[in-house]
């Protein structure tokens, strides 16, 4: 079995209005009117171009004012290069913009307030360069954060990839379960025992890929499959919900289950060989829910079972483990991070809601208001994630 990998899903939004709504909104700052183009905003005196290459980075700003600017970046040199507007003396980013190909130019839109602002380009292939710095004397400055380096984020993913593997070792017991209920015919018992199990792989964060090819084996639907439900390929969690909730006899889900059980114990003990991207981190807080909108509370990942909203309750459990990690690096860089504690807790509650002992409220017996209602605390929630993602995303400082 090939070692588990994690996604290389790029973490930062391409157009730089984007990223910087997402970075306002992860400081609490007030950039948002400004970099989308909407609202009333202070005039400022048109573009000033601003070279991006080794030898000359950041000239061309001469005449630094406060208020609402924005800079023509022009990329001068023969190699891509990503751009930050930050503080010289402690490197918080005011704004950035990545992927400026050679003889390009890319916009950026800031606040600029009282203090210190230089120029970083950071070439694709070279070290980073500073420019020079420039003073503004007045002004309320707009939203800014410390960068965070892939070697801030070694020991959280080092203490996840830890958590992922004791994960792990629950879930095979917990498939060996389900397979031992299967193999002594008893399919009242191994509904019982499949929930448990799925879940118990769901809490692990699998989004996008991060356990490579294994997940697929394990947790696959029949989408794109020529023969559906029935095809040879359509393995996994899945295939026996589909079994056990349409009346397939204990012979026909034997070796259904037997291979489960063969995954789940391949990934286990591949799992201490494999290396976490650090890197990663902050986007797997994202992508965990950002899966469970685009599957879970579509439906489409039913199969008979009708837990889609368990399964949602788990991923929101494997988000707060990520976050946890995180938190040391989030205390000091996303100013609303109770905000987003009380979002958590608001999906929690509305989830807990739909729990009845062992069992789940189905997501297609919801009436259409209470399905509204998850929809969007879960779409609050995804977004607030974003700016995690976006904080997280480790930046070169040399």
């Amino acid at each position: 079995m090939p070692l588990p990998r994690l996604g290389t899903r790029s973490v930062r939004f391409r157009a730089t209005g984007v990223l910087l709504f997402v970075l306002a909104l992860a400081v609490g700052g007030t950039l948002l009117g400004f970099s989308l183009g909407g609202g009333h905003r202070p005039r400022s005196a048109g573009p000033v171009t601003v070279e991006v290459s080794p030898s000359h980075c950041g000239r061309g700003w001469t005449r630094p004012a406060p208020g609402v600017q924005t800079f023509d970046l022009h990329n001068a040199s023969d190699g891509a290069a990503e751009v930050y507007l930050e503080d010289p003396g402690n490197q918080v980013v005011y704004g950035e913009v990545e992927g400026i190909g050679p003889g390009t130019t890319r916009q950026l839109t800031v606040r600029l307030g009282q203090g210190t602002y230089a120029f970083k380009c950071v070439p694709d292939d070279a070290d980073a360069v500073t420019g020079p710095t420039v003073h503004v004397t007045s002004g309320r400055r707009g939203p800014g954060a410390a960068p965070v380096t892939e070697h801030d984020l070694i020991p959280p993913a080092l203490a996840y990839q830890k958590w992922v593997g004791g994960g792990l070792d629950e879930v095979v017991r917990l498939t060996a379960e389900l397979r031992r209920a299967v193999d002594r015919g008893d399919l009242a018992g191994a509904r019982a025992a499949w929930l448990p199990a799925h879940l118990e792989y769901e809490r692990l964060g699998a989004a996008y890929d991060a356990f490579g090819d294994a997940d697929g084996q394990i947790n696959g639907t029949d989408a794109g499959l020529p023969d559906g439900v029935g095809d040879k390929g359509f393995t996994g969690f899945h295939r026996i919900e589909y079994g056990l909730w349409h009346g397939q006899s204990a012979d026909r889900l034997r070796a259904p289950a037997a291979a489960l059980v063969k995954a789940v114990t391949g990934l286990r003990d591949s799992w201490s060989q494999s290396r976490m991207d650090p890197a990663q981190l902050g986007l797997r807080a994202h992508e965990i829910l950002e899966n469970t909108v685009q599957f879970e509370l579509t439906g489409r990942t039913d199969y008979g079972s009708g837990s889609n909203l368990a399964t949602a309750r788990a991923n929101l459990d494997g988000t707060r483990e990520v976050l946890s990690r995180l938190r040391p690096l989030l205390t000091t860089r996303y100013a609303d991070l109770s905000g987003l504690d009380e979002d958590l807790g608001s999906a929690q509650h509305t989830l807990d809601g739909f729990r009845h002992g062992e069992g789940w409220t189905a997501l297609s017996a919801l009436p259409r208001d209470r399905r509204e209602r998850v929809d969007s605390v879960f779409g609050d929630l995804v977004e607030r994630l974003a700016s995690v993602a976006t904080l997280c995303d480790p930046r070169r400082t040399a």
